[in-house]
């Protein structure tokens, strides 16, 4: 028997599963924020060794959750995904460029036919660690702020500007959700070190930065919210699609939706925990307490973006050109088809969870590493 499935009820399921993905990659984003210390954390080559290999055994998770996050993206909202990789495309080129190169930093850094030195690798990791975060971040402010593009009677898009995406950098809350972003990032990597390295050296340099590199954060994070809270927001009357701008919009969608205001402050709340232990004790999990607080606030920002009736994918150009997952999402029979698919997600999870723990059984030693065939 087939399950009478709306296709509202769909939209807004798939939503959820793309904000999932997404807070999913932004917490898996420590190993780019870890990267971001290569030079600057190690004292020696042995530190720099088990740095780059703590963070090395992950970074296939974040990889496959990005191909993972815009492959649903563009599974369940197609609409979005021809709009801004075919309007913005120098920003998303330039953050798949990143990652190009981070795998291949992990790859060939420590292999004996490497004629380039493991120095170049290095390098390549530190541009992966800096730009990723910091381009996904402002590119995930557009869903708040709005973009150049409009959309003709055939969807074809047109960018208003010949930047295709790079103009959302003059937009100075874009940055502060980029930087955001990256010193969350920081931070996460920071915390995972902690809990992975055995190297009391590393561990303390690590604690002092994260104090270090909160400042940073909440002051950007901090200037984000309340200019969101504060600022018109794109509002979409559900019975004709029209999208028009209203005062405190995304206000009035944290309190209207109470779920999601539980979500932000339980996360925040989080991840501030995590900065305290990492910071203020010698506890080993901080990443446990920020990690989570991450996904929760992300996910409350994507369902602030999206549901309520709210465009999520905002035109600055042509306000009816506006995307919302109403008019964005793929069909009837093909979501529906998707919803039965995303069965498998739980064992999934499951499976990379069990992956996780093999691999992070044990904390990685000096002696591992003179030891140890795979090194990166």
């Amino acid at each position: 028997m087939t399950l009478a499935l709306s296709h509202t009820f769909l939209q807004e399921y798939w939503w959820l599963v793309v904000s999932v993905l997404a807070s999913l990659l932004v917490f898996l984003m420590f190993v780019q924020g870890g990267q971001t210390f290569i030079f600057s954390l190690a004292r020696n080559e042995m530190q720099k060794t088990m740095l780059v290999n703590a963070l090395g055994r992950k970074w296939e998770f974040t990889f496959t959750t990005l191909v993972t996050f815009g492959g649903a993206f563009f599974a369940a909202f197609p609409l979005f995904y021809a709009t801004s990789f075919g309007g913005a495309y120098w920003v998303w080129m330039a953050i798949l460029f990143s990652f190009i190169i981070q795998a291949i930093a992990y790859e060939f850094r420590s292999k004996p036919s490497n004629v380039y030195g493991k120095k170049t690798f290095d390098i390549f990791l530190l541009i992966n660690g800096s730009v990723g975060p910091f381009l996904i971040g402002v590119a995930v402010a557009t869903f708040f702020t709005g973009s150049q593009f409009r959309l003709n009677f055939l969807n074809q898009v047109t960018w208003q500007t010949p930047w295709h995406g790079l103009e959302a950098l003059l937009s100075v809350r874009n940055l502060s959700l980029g930087f955001a972003v990256l010193f969350l990032a920081r931070i996460l990597g920071l915390q995972y070190i902690i809990n992975s390295v055995d190297d009391d050296d590393l561990s303390s340099r690590s604690r002092k930065n994260v104090l270090i590199n909160t400042i940073p954060f909440l002051v950007a994070f901090l200037f984000f919210v309340i200019t969101l809270l504060v600022s018109e927001g794109f509002a979409v009357d559900p019975q004709t699609g029209v999208v028009t701008t209203e005062k405190f919009k995304y206000a009035s969608n944290l309190f209207e939706m109470p779920a999601v205001l539980i979500l932000f402050l339980a996360g925040t709340l989080l991840v501030l925990s995590g900065i305290y232990l990492a910071v203020f004790t010698k506890s080993h999990k901080p990443v446990w307490y920020s990690g989570s607080g991450t996904i929760l606030v992300v996910l409350a920002l994507f369902m602030l973006a999206g549901y309520n009736n709210t465009s999520f994918y905002p035109s600055l150009a042509d306000l009816n050109s506006s995307l919302t997952i109403r008019n964005a999402s793929s069909s009837h029979f093909t979501l529906r088809t998707m919803f039965y698919i995303s069965f498998g997600i739980p064992f999934v999870i499951a499976y990379i969870w069990y992956a996780w723990k093999a691999i992070s059984n044990k904390k990685i030693t000096p002696g591992e590493m003179e030891s140890e065939h795979h090194v990166y």
